[in-house]
């Protein structure tokens, strides 16, 4: 029989990510799942996947004994606790510069906007 991965999602990602993720793995849904129930799994969790917002800290690291890796959605790495990672050998990855084309799309459109008076505040 197969092992069972479990992957700890923090919030929620697109509909297409996490259909993709659960042929390959279990999926536990951190904002769904009870506490008691978390620990119930936390031996098969061996990732954490989480954004700038929810990450990894010290006692979900602790928490989780077969952690191996921590994945943050986003560009930062403020909400993971590098120093637990590091004391434990836990991987961590990012997506340093994945929306930065997209920030700066945004950022141009709107100074045109604002320059055009498009918006107007109410």
């Amino acid at each position: 029989m197969d092992e069972i991965v479990g992957v700890l999602l923090m919030r929620p990602l697109s509909n297409y990510i996490q259909q993709e993720l659960a042929k390959r793995f279990t999926l536990f849904k951190y904002w769904e799942i009870p506490s008691e129930s978390l620990k119930l799994h936390s031996d098969v969790i061996r990732a954490v996947v989480g954004n700038g917002v929810q990450g990894a800290d010290s006692a979900l690291i602790d928490s989780l004994p077969r952690l191996e890796i921590v994945s943050s959605h986003s560009s930062g790495l403020d909400k993971i606790d590098l120093v637990k990672c590091k004391e434990r050998g836990i991987r961590v990855t990012s997506a340093p510069d994945g929306p930065t084309d997209d920030v700066a799309d945004v950022i141009a459109m709107l100074r045109l906007a604002f320059g055009r008076r498009t918006v107007i505040s109410c």
